[in-house]
């Protein structure tokens, strides 16, 4: 595995800070049942890194005392997680909206049987990650035979209410380019996934986030094995937008690893660039029951070009609604 931070941390993005904090994404964990090609998390199902009840604890703690709106949970499989039901029923009972970053194949792993029935009556919010409508495409970069176990895993949660006007179930889907190259227009290609989905497999869902492939963990290293990685940077900074600053993910959002330390995004966590807090250098979800993350500097690298470049990039899809 080529590390890749040596490569992005001398950088001219320009410096941001955080408004209000109103989301914390939550990794609870680094043990997946998929190895995908370009997954900035290196998630498999070798990995051991789960967080522990006492972690999780603490981020309930949390939501309560800085009356957080949103709780993104994401992984790994955050579902194979054995806290993944209780914090999901407790975080609801606060009454924040919950986030599962599913990966849709973990519906039909054994051990989670009635998954997706717990999501639809907890009213979770599934975010569910096809990285494409042919099964060629999936298959290849997320192995054989996921595809048919996704579009199975779609079928249930249609059948529960999930995509459907006025059912209150919201299912979101997330394309990933298959190699170094920026996404397609956003609006453009959730139409053609609709389409395709819904005439070949009766799929419903609400919305399609197109994100852009970070230059970090198992993707940013194949760009180094390949001898693309400049190249691609290059394509980011070419692409770069400044209107689109304001909107980034981090300008809310702190993200949670499976220890409880705090980074300002799922990126700078895998590269190790912990947050700021109030002069700390490697904050932690206690130090949240205190204090207020907003007006901290957001740290900044190279890879930061992503989320602006084109029509932009963030765990909501395009920034740009007329990019897209």
């Amino acid at each position: 595995m080529h590390e890749t931070l040596h490569l992005l941390a001398k950088t001219d993005f320009p410096p941001l800070a955080r408004a209000a904090l109103t989301t914390l994404q939550v990794n609870l964990g680094y043990r997946c049942n998929q190895s995908c090609l370009h997954c900035h998390v290196n998630a498999s199902p070798q990995r051991t890194e789960m967080m522990d009840g006492e972690t999780v604890d603490l981020v309930l703690a949390v939501l309560r005392a800085r009356r957080i709106e949103t709780l993104d949970l994401t992984g790994g499989a955050p579902e194979l997680n054995e806290h993944f039901r209780r914090l999901v029923q407790a975080a609801r009972a606060l009454g924040v909206k919950v986030i599962d970053r599913c990966n849709l194949t973990i519906l039909s792993e054994p051990g989670q049987e009635g998954l997706a029935e717990f999501l639809a009556g907890q009213g979770v919010e599934v975010v569910a990650s096809l990285p494409c409508y042919s099964v060629a495409n999936v298959d290849r970069q997320r192995g054989d035979g996921v595809f048919e176990r996704s579009i199975a895993g779609l079928q249930a949660l249609n059948a529960l209410g999930y995509g459907a006007d006025g059912s209150g179930l919201t299912l979101n889907l997330v394309y990933n380019p298959q190699g170094p190259a920026l996404p397609p227009p956003q609006v453009a290609l959730e139409a053609d996934y609709k389409r395709e989905l819904g005439e070949h497999f009766g799929i419903r869902f609400n919305q399609l986030f197109a994100l852009t492939n970070m230059p970090i963990q198992r993707f940013g290293s194949t760009l180094v094995s390949k001898g693309t990685f400049q190249t691609y940077m290059q394509l980011l900074k070419s692409a770069y937008r400044p209107e689109n600053l304001g909107t980034v993910m981090c300008n809310s959002m702190l993200s949670v690893d499976y220890q409880g330390d705090l980074y300002d995004c799922d990126f700078n966590q895998m590269l190790g660039l912990h947050a700021r807090l109030h002069g700390k250098g490697q904050p932690h979800l206690r130090d949240l029951l205190a204090n207020d993350a907003a007006g901290e500097r957001i740290r900044v690298a190279d890879h930061c070009y992503g989320c602006t470049a084109g029509q932009g990039s963030s765990c909501g899809g395009a920034l740009d609604a007329k990019a897209a």
